[in-house]
């Protein structure tokens, strides 16, 4: 067995490292964010979007997706590379992942197979050392999903053909494999503008993907200066979806940081998106 451990990079700032306090946040966070109309059948999804800001400020758009889905045991997850280092297309195939919650195991057979299947993905354990939007989603899964694995994957690159191969490979494994797999696209919406016009260009983003449109997101975001740091994510997800047969997207919730903090003039934009 590896000896690969990947060790929390963000426990004590995006989330609580204490790990009682962690498990108290994820389930007040997934209860809070049920909406009165719960009690319908979980959504089994082919893949989806989550934020990946500190829990403060996005943790009620996260447990809204993650109380809301049907959780399979196997995911590939896919997260911007907010920190520059590392290959373009970042695999860890290997090995754990620590948090204040114990470690969680690579599917290294589901990583090998995807490695095969597109050679442009890269061993590179240094893209996600230090990366918070990929750790940030383990708490939740440990918790509500405590059998998981999961195959690491960080997307540095812009090139929309790369993108959409890494969508194809991830489709073709998953139907290869025959088991279900969520592929989770970990990303933010808008940055650092005001709520009004935050709320306008998230907005312009999220039907793009409501209308399963992956090239429709990656022209809209680049065209109209959206500052979604998981674009590339969300066209891969959405590529994968659309080769597995996916006819529908559902808006479970949106917020802004504006929300929290009552500070309207610059926010940060947050939607958790189901793709079935």
């Amino acid at each position: 067995m590896s000896t690969t451990l990947r060790l929390p990079a963000v426990a004590g700032r995006f989330y609580p490292s204490d790990p009682q306090n962690l498990r108290d946040e994820i389930v007040t966070l997934t209860r809070v964010s049920v909406k009165p109309e719960a009690g319908k059948a979980k959504i089994r999804a082919l893949g989806c979007v989550v934020p990946h800001a500190g829990y403060v400020y996005s943790g009620g758009v996260a447990g809204a997706v993650y109380e809301r889905l049907d959780l399979p045991q196997r995911y590939i997850i896919l997260c911007p590379n907010h920190t520059g280092r590392g290959e373009p297309l970042a695999i860890m195939s290997q090995g754990a992942w620590r948090t204040p919650l114990g470690d969680v195991p690579v599917d290294e057979d589901l990583a090998s197979a995807v490695k095969v299947c597109l050679p442009l993905l890269a061993e590179d354990d240094t893209a996600h050392r230090s990366e918070h939007a990929l750790e940030v989603q383990l708490p939740f899964l440990q918790v509500l999903r405590p059998d998981f694995r999961f195959v690491p994957i960080v997307v540095g690159t812009a090139q929309f053909e790369m993108l959409a191969a890494l969508g194809v490979s991830i489709a073709s494994v998953i139907r290869e494999c025959g088991n279900d797999v969520l592929v989770v696209a970990s990303s933010d919406m808008n940055h650092y503008e005001n709520d009004s016009i935050t709320r306008v260009k998230d907005r312009r983003a999220i039907d793009q993907i409501l209308e399963l449109n992956p090239k429709g997101l990656y022209d809209v975001v680049r065209r109209a200066s959206i500052s979604m740091c998981g674009y590339g994510p969300t066209v891969a997800m959405l590529t994968a979806a659309l080769k597995q047969g996916a006819t529908k997207a559902e808006l479970i919730r949106y917020a802004t940081s504006g929300d929290v903090s009552g500070d309207r003039d610059m926010v940060v934009g947050y939607a958790g998106i189901a793709v079935c």
